[in-house]
């Protein structure tokens, strides 16, 4: 069975696509050029501190994540034992209370900017479902305490789970089914969620501020902040 070998597009000329795979690299490249997914350059509005809360959080997310895994390798005994144990414990739990802090800031700060305007709406529910998501987060790490706090929460919690007819399968009081949604499917779900809405960003681009003019859209380069200043 002999192959067809395609000659390669001339400089200029548009590939043919003849595969998914092609047409959604295309449709890719087209929506999120490598530019504009990781630009050098921002507008003059983004020096403001109410830009920073967005990065903030993901930092903080990302020491969440690392501390967790460091504390999930080495299991209970070790973090209410060891020293260095209770030190990444409270690393980790530092971690999950700035992460809220920053983000609580980061959406009350684009509520009162109405992020959601030119098309970014999809944008903005991303980061409430991120959210919604990392509250379930943290309640589940109440419940790995493995002390009378985390006994305390779960039978107090799990007659309102009861209540609402969900307590047959999110089961509080199951150390290990609580283990795999605070370890494994939340922090997926909270990661995959914030990298949905870092994308979106890239292609809306970050949303302006209200009272800002055409010339603060001018861009910034790095080591050069005063380009683009009215």
């Amino acid at each position: 069975m002999s192959t067809q070998l395609r000659t390669p597009p001339a400089a200029g000329d548009e590939e043919e696509i003849h595969t998914w795979t092609g047409r959604l690299r295309r449709w890719l490249v087209r929506r999120l050029p490598p530019k504009k997914l990781l630009p050098q350059e921002q507008p003059s509005y983004v020096a403001s501190w109410i830009y920073v809360f967005g990065m903030g959080s993901l930092a903080a997310l990302a020491m969440v994540i690392l501390s967790g895994l460091v504390l999930s390798l080495n299991g209970p005994a070790w973090y209410h034992v060891s020293a260095l144990g209770h030190y990444t414990n409270s690393v980790h739990l530092w971690s999950v209370e700035l992460f809220f802090m920053l983000m609580v800031v980061h959406l009350w700060g684009k509520y009162w900017m109405a992020a959601w305007r030119g098309g970014r709406a999809l944008t903005w529910i991303t980061g409430i479902l991120a959210f919604a998501v990392s509250i379930g987060a943290g309640f589940t790490g109440y419940l790995l305490q493995t002390n009378f706090d985390s006994q305390w929460i779960a039978f107090e919690g799990k007659d309102a789970l009861n209540a609402v007819g969900i307590g047959a399968w999110f089961n509080v009081a199951d150390l290990g089914q609580m283990f795999t949604w605070h370890v494994v499917l939340l922090p997926l779900g909270v990661a995959a969620i914030a990298a949905l809405h870092v994308l979106l960003v890239r292609v809306h681009g970050v949303v302006p501020p209200l009272d800002a003019a055409e010339t603060d859209d001018q861009l910034v380069r790095p080591g050069n902040e005063s380009e683009g200043a009215p």
